[in-house]
């Protein structure tokens, strides 16, 4: 058995990027700190980070951190049944878009009824459930449906994406200013907005509409609103959530390509935990996520 306490502190060294770092948060001194790691990996028998800046945590370390972040929230559960309600920090995965559109508003829900602050990972929907496995956070929104070890997982539905541009960028590069659906040639020539190197929601589109060729030119705007915005201001197609567009297509500032939706399924996935707090915040989150995104078979 390792120390609980020795766990924590390898937990806070990781969160916060270094030992000196760790020690301020922990009021300790840099050498207490050096101390309870050596100890912790001497009582493994494993190294648990690399000493670099900022540190890095190995794969050893993975469940060490896990341990220790369930057994805070465990302990804030029973603090709060015995002494009443204490702030505690939440960390979460969620894709861009969904932090974007619709994942703040059941967290400011939450806020409004307990002590609760968030420690938001943003990363793509592929690769959220990874941030679960490592133990550095406690619940994510992600494309896996299957459940990652140790934790339980909920279908939450889909974010539908459409392939749109603004007016003017339609009619300058495929002679269009209203909802149509431009030739493969025109497309393989007008600049389009990717989200970055792993986006490749542009390309899945262009291979449901028969395009062979994926090499035209794009602008790379990795910030959801931003994405956004690009489009919007004419620097390229792109496809954007059907919850984020839909007011600038009523409106005429947005117009759609045509072509299919993208439908990418998501699901709400937590550790296995009998914690009230945890379930809290999980119930907030599915009742946001299945009202606002499109059900899906």
């Amino acid at each position: 058995m390792f120390n609980a306490e020795f766990a924590r502190t390898l937990a806070t060294v990781i969160d916060e990027g270094s030992l000196e770092a760790a020690a301020r948060r922990l009021h300790l001194t840099p050498s207490a700190v050096s101390q309870r790691i050596k100890a912790l990996e001497e009582s493994v028998g494993r190294v648990l980070i690399v000493r670099s800046k900022p540190v890095r945590p190995t794969a050893a370390a993975e469940p060490v951190v896990r341990f220790a972040r369930q057994l805070a929230l465990i302990q804030h559960d029973a603090m709060t049944a015995l002494a009443g309600e204490e702030l505690v920090s939440i960390p979460l995965a969620v894709n861009a878009d969904s932090l974007a559109t619709w994942f703040l508003e059941p967290l400011a829900r939450l806020t409004r009824r307990t002590r609760l602050v968030f420690d938001l990972h943003r990363d793509d929907q592929d690769f959220t459930a990874g941030l679960l496995e490592s133990g550095t956070v406690m619940g994510a929104v992600t494309s896996r449906a299957e459940p990652v070890a140790g934790c339980r997982a909920v279908p939450l539905g889909a974010m539908r994406y459409e392939a749109v541009a603004a007016p003017d960028f339609a009619e300058r590069w495929w002679g269009a200013r209203g909802d149509a659906a431009p030739s493969l040639d025109a497309l393989a020539s007008a600049p389009r907005v990717d989200f970055d190197r792993r986006d490749d929601l542009q390309r899945r589109w262009l291979e449901l509409r028969g395009a062979a060729d994926d090499s035209g030119p794009r602008h790379f705007v990795p910030a959801s609103h931003d994405f956004a915005e690009a489009v919007l201001r004419g620097l390229g197609w792109g496809l954007l959530p059907a919850v984020q567009s839909a007011q600038a297509l009523t409106e005429g500032s947005l117009v759609r390509l045509g072509g299919p939706p993208i439908d990418v399924k998501l699901s709400w996935q937590q550790w296995n935990l009998q914690s009230p707090l945890l379930d809290l915040v999980a119930e907030e989150i599915v009742a946001e996520g299945t009202r606002v995104l499109a059900r899906v078979g």
